[in-house]
């Protein structure tokens, strides 16, 4: 089974390292304008917990970042694979289990998710944010990059068409890019929205990095939570793959 998983996840890295370079340019635009503009502009002008909002700021911004990258690895490619290319078949014939295929899959966009992450903590730190980088930080952040990497994958077996996906981008990543604790605390919106937005995992995952960041308590809550996450997306993974099997 590890050796399935491997080739699974092999054969993405393959492709990752022929485009490394692009990769990690691409990876640095987004950034370096939300640095730039809620950074040194409108965050020099703002305080934030007594420190900077820049240093507020960036764990959203990784949360963010590491959500997008690693569920778009996984989403668009796979979708185009099993809709449109039809390459999905030759992974359905080959001797490799379900669970297999998925683990590869969510591991290698989580891998695209941590490289992305890495260039934007190089930035902040570069722009002059502070933050606190520990094992529970390394952990919060993978548990992020899983659980939106399983999001993608499962998205993209749903979901039947490029412009269903880019409606899932739509309706369902971008309000929790605004509204999950990436650029404010949603302790002042409506009740039944703050609520809402709670179960989120995004919101749980930047909980978890802005605090481990600042040196506070590690919120093992919002790690479980994560972890329930990963777990509930892969095995609706699983589950979708071996009906395609059918």
């Amino acid at each position: 089974m590890l050796y399935d998983i491997w080739t699974v996840f092999w054969r993405d890295w393959l492709v990752l390292k022929r485009r490394i370079g692009r990769f990690i340019l691409s990876r640095m635009v987004s950034p370096i304008l939300y640095l730039v503009a809620f950074g040194w502009g409108l965050g020099r002008s703002i305080q934030v917990n007594q420190g900077s909002y820049l240093d507020f700021i960036v764990p959203g911004i990784i949360a963010l970042n590491s959500m997008n990258i690693s569920f778009n690895s996984v989403g668009s490619p796979l979708n185009m694979s099993r809709v449109y290319h039809k390459t999905l078949e030759e992974y359905l014939i080959a001797p490799i289990s379900s669970v297999s295929f998925v683990i590869g899959k969510v591991a290698s966009g989580a891998l695209r998710g941590l490289l992305s992450s890495l260039i934007i903590i190089l930035l902040a730190f570069a722009f002059g944010a502070h933050a606190l980088i520990t094992i529970w930080f390394a952990v919060a952040l993978v548990l992020n990059c899983l659980v939106f990497a399983s999001m993608g994958l499962v998205a993209a077996m749903v979901m039947d068409t490029h412009e269903d996906m880019a409606n899932f981008n739509t309706y369902v990543l971008l309000p929790m890019s605004f509204l999950c604790a990436t650029f404010f605390i949603p302790d002042h919106l409506p009740t039944v929205l703050r609520w809402l937005i709670e179960f989120l995992p995004l919101t749980h995952a930047s909980h978890a990095l802005r605090a481990i960041v600042s040196g506070g308590e590690t919120p093992v809550f919002s790690l479980f939570i994560m972890a329930a996450y990963i777990t509930a997306f892969c095995g609706i993974g699983v589950w979708l793959m071996e009906k395609v099997r059918e």
